[in-house]
């Protein structure tokens, strides 16, 4: 019986390929299985996700509640803010009752960025825009405010936009909890023994780019965005550490509370319960 293609679907960012590298690049033990990799903008990969189009992606965790039939998460592969997370900036200094007067781009409404924006001020009008476009549009003047994810965090006062309020850090001061926005999701439809199989090949990767950091950011750094090699160092340790290997209690705790607070807000139409799946300690990676 001939072994299905896994498609594997990313976002194009530095965070992103460093987790991928060793999986793109045979590295690691694939345990048979051959895998082909999708790489387009989060939001993107969001709405093929609603379709089911790949057996393992990238998701937002706010997507979740829209894909909860077809996909769980695996406690593998999580992007978490520690008090840090995506940024409403604006081309002036401005308060919230400010923002509560204009239109704020943001990059896509099922976005885990957007929830918390949400949460944040349930009234705030938004736009949709494309995540590498809305901070040259606030610095052109197209939109007062928008919400900027990726490396656009360490990079927006270099270009003399002001923060409004960093959502992570806000998320911490008001739950105590880090800020839960994307992981990987697995088709449930692939059975236990798959899924396990496709996790532990995932696990190896985020191990093996830890473990030879350097090489992994060579290869990230295509990804960068212009970012100079300490920054895109500095945004890799961001978002892949070892919360992304474990996803830990606390971890899955935020993302309910976020989930259930997005309810709370309107956004989100019924009280959503995740389900994850653990990924098990793999055996004989190869270095």
């Amino acid at each position: 019986m001939t072994t299905p293609v896994i498609r594997v679907a990313h976002s194009p960012d530095s965070d992103d390929a460093f987790m991928f590298y060793a999986l793109a690049n045979d590295k690691v033990d694939t345990e048979g299985l051959t895998f082909s990799h999708h790489l387009t903008d989060i939001e993107t990969l969001n709405q093929e996700a609603l379709k089911g189009t790949y057996e393992l992606t990238a998701i937002s965790f706010h997507a979740y509640a829209h894909l909860k039939d077809k996909y769980a998460i695996l406690t593998c592969g999580s992007s978490i803010g520690d008090k840090y997370g995506p940024v409403l900036i604006s081309k002036k200094p401005m308060t919230k009752d400010d923002i509560a007067e204009v239109t704020v781009a943001v990059p896509g409404e099922m976005t885990s960025a957007y929830l918390a924006l949400k949460i944040w001020e349930p009234n705030v009008k938004t736009e949709v825009v494309p995540f590498d476009e809305i901070m040259e549009k606030v610095h052109a003047g197209e939109y007062e405010a928008g919400l900027i994810i990726h490396e656009g965090q360490l990079t927006y006062a270099e270009e003399n936009l002001f923060k409004v309020v960093d959502l992570g850090e806000w998320w911490f001061e008001t739950t105590n909890l880090t800020l839960p926005l994307g992981g990987n999701a697995i088709r449930k439809d692939l059975g236990p023994e798959m899924i396990q199989k496709i996790g532990r090949v995932l696990k190896r990767s985020v191990e093996y780019g830890l473990a030879h950091r350097e090489e992994a950011l060579d290869y990230a750094m295509q990804f960068a965005r212009d970012l100079d090699r300490k920054k895109a160092d500095k945004f890799v340790g961001m978002y892949v550490n070892d919360m992304t290997l474990n996803m830990d209690d606390e971890i899955k705790k935020a993302i309910k509370l976020m989930l259930w607070m997005g309810q709370g807000a309107g956004v989100l139409k019924e009280k959503i319960i995740p389900e994850f799946i653990r990924v098990e300690t793999p055996a004989g990676a190869t270095a």
